[in-house]
């Protein structure tokens, strides 16, 4: 008989010495083979949905420091789809009493990791969970089992994904697949962006828990002009808190839009009114409820179509100050903060992690923080570097290739350089080997950005730089359509720190409503006329205006399609000599987003230069020129 038979069998014969006995058992067998904890699975169990793993594990509060539960303990669990494949090692966190975003506690027993899974059919998974000084942070540390918890295994079976339209889960995650676009591996559809920038203080909100503003001149946001915007059965926390926040992602996805960018720490920096721990100097003890109630956002943001910009650093803060982590160094707190946010909220479908605003790191350093980021992401996100513009060639050409695992650039350039600056680093990262993701992302001069539209607060629209006057439609010309015809991902739109609702304190997204309009515009051109601009690659050389100014771009696939943008009207000619074929010609208004129509010239034969004819009206204005085969 075995041991524990005997056990069993003294016990209900009730036999001297049974007690003993028992507690032989337990040092024997463990409290972890005795009491296994069962963890308890929730959300919907659908491909691309949002799974959680809840564990019972230490009991623990956020500010503990021997053990901290953030350093002190690592659990992952492993994921795998019954085929084998795909296996994913997810991260897991202290989640406090499970519900922290309600009750705001700071002390409880539950462990959690979430899993998005890829496709349908019978997931299993396995926790592994230790103990050890420094256990998240150091591969060499030394490390126990958690009883109850590590080992323990199950299973759950996963539905097809029922959503439709612009909700991610419609779509799957969304992936770098070595081009110039990213793609979502459900649809695999390829991915434009047009959004929000500004402001950098998103989260600097007073509705989350323990947030405060440093500085008297940033205080924290309202959102109160987009309560309107949230509607009966959106998400709310701690009775109904967050209505101004989510109005804010409603009214972005409601206009056409599909991005926002944020700083998730910015202490030291120009807001001083961001951070995910629970205090602001404590860089080892992170804030569940207030993490949780980020969730909420970035979950509701997902559902709505809205992609997550993570700025994990600006340039004021990201070495060689008291802020910093680690002085830029990849150390324990660089390490764990990494590793925070990617189990909080590495489960979300379409984000992209950036080294820093205006990062002023060094190579190395940029090198080692993105080579951790892919180690501890499960999922691969995209990461992306941003820079000043003037430092754009020193610090990227030391990053394209196989010299780092970047996947992207996230680009400030003045408003009237988007297309060019775009342009050079399509090309240069296509040449290295490893095409980039680009995207214009910041736009000066920093004072102005993209204005408020004309009439808001007063305003007449236009900003100034260097004597020139630009205004909405320049941005439209320049920094929208320039991007996307130099073969760049997206747009993200900066407001300047000198204008209505800016990049520190605005919180009404309607002051660049018309903007946002021409971005939607341009987003549903590439959907609503199937533009495979995945194929198709900048080639302005061919585009030679005949009136008009020169502000002209060219986006082709040869033999195929051919995009002409005239940015002040007029006309111009195309050069066909290498390309025979016959082309349909209509033109499109992106001032309106009217169907196509007619101009002065119905179609053209290639193998020579051709003329493109006059637009249907309105020929001072731009216009995007179509030609299909």
């Amino acid at each position: 008989m075995s041991f524990r038979g005997n056990i069993l069998r003294h016990i209900s014969q009730g036999r001297r010495g049974a007690p003993i006995l028992i507690l032989l058992g337990i040092l024997c067998f463990g409290v972890d083979r005795a009491r296994a904890a069962t963890p308890t699975i929730s959300g919907e169990l659908k491909a691309w949905h949002k799974l959680t793993l809840t564990i019972d594990g230490p009991e623990a509060n956020e500010t503990d420091s021997s053990p901290n539960p953030f350093t002190d303990y690592r659990m992952t669990v492993e994921f795998q789809h019954e085929s084998g494949s795909p296996r994913y090692l997810v991260p897991g966190y202290f989640a406090a009493d499970g519900n922290a975003a309600e009750t705001s506690a700071t002390s409880g027993n539950k462990w959690r990791a979430h899993l998005s899974p890829d496709k349908p059919g019978k997931w299993t998974y396995v926790v592994r969970f230790v103990q050890g000084e420094q256990a998240a942070v150091d591969d060499r540390a030394k490390v126990a089992p958690v009883a109850a918890a590590d080992g323990v295994k199950g299973s759950l079976q996963v539905a097809p994904s029922d959503k439709t339209g612009r909700d991610f889960r419609n779509h799957g995650r969304l992936t770098y697949v070595g081009k110039r676009y990213l793609q979502f591996a459900g649809s695999e559809e390829y991915f434009l962006k047009a959004g929000a920038d500004a402001p950098e203080t998103f989260l600097a909100y007073q509705d989350f828990d323990n947030t405060i503003a440093n500085k008297p001149n940033v205080p924290l946001k309202s959102w109160q002009p987009h309560v309107q915007d949230w509607h009966a059965g959106d998400p709310t926390w701690k009775s109904g808190k967050g209505k101004g926040m989510i109005g804010a992602i409603n009214y972005l996805a409601g206009k056409g839009c599909n991005v926002i960018s944020f700083l998730p720490y910015n202490a030291g920096g120009d807001g001083d009114n961001v951070w995910p721990f629970v205090t602001r100097n404590d860089q080892r003890h992170y804030d569940c409820s207030k993490l949780d109630q980020w969730q909420v956002v970035f979950d509701h943001a997902q559902t709505k179509g809205v992609f997550l910009h993570f700025k994990l650093q600006e340039q004021e803060m990201d070495d060689k100050v008291p802020t910093s982590l680690n002085k830029g160094d990849l150390g324990p707190e660089r390490k764990l903060y990494c590793r925070e946010l990617v189990a909080r909220f590495g489960h979300e479908l379409a984000l992209n992690w950036n080294l820093g605003e205006e990062n002023t790191q060094s190579a190395k350093q940029q090198r080692d923080m993105a080579q951790y980021l892919k180690d501890v992401d499960p999922y691969d996100h995209p990461i992306v570097a941003h820079t000043f513009p003037n430092q754009q060639d020193q610090v990227y050409s030391k990053l394209i290739g196989d010299q780092s695992v970047l996947t992207g650039a996230s680009l400030q350039n003045e408003w009237n350089q988007a297309h060019a600056r775009t342009l050079k680093w399509v090309t240069e990262s296509a040449k290295s080997g490893r095409p980039w993701v680009c995207a214009n992302d910041e736009q000066g001069p920093a004072e102005y950005g993209v204005p408020a539209d004309p009439g808001y607060a007063g305003q007449n629209g236009k900003a100034s730089e260097h004597g020139k006057t630009y205004d909405l439609h320049d941005i439209r010309k320049r920094t929208l359509w320039g991007t996307f015809l130099a073969g760049g991902a997206g747009v993200e739109y900066y407001f300047g720190y000198k204008t209505p609702q800016n990049d520190l304190l605005c919180e009404d997204l309607r002051s660049r409503d018309r903007s946002w309009d021409y971005c939607k515009i341009a987003l549903d051109f590439f959907r609503q006329y199937d533009i495979p601009f995945w194929e198709m690659n900048n080639m302005d050389e061919l585009l030679a205006p005949t009136s008009g100014d020169s502000l002209g771009y060219c986006f082709a696939k040869p033999g195929t399609l051919y995009l002409v943008y005239l940015g002040n009207g007029g006309e111009a000619t195309l050069d066909l000599t290498n390309d025979p074929k016959a082309y349909r010609v209509a033109w499109f208004n992106p001032r309106t987003g009217d169907e196509l129509q007619a101009g002065t010239v119905a179609d053209v034969k290639g193998g020579k230069s051709v003329a493109l004819g006059a637009p249907p009206q309105d020929p001072e204005q731009d216009w995007l020129v179509l030609l299909r085969k």
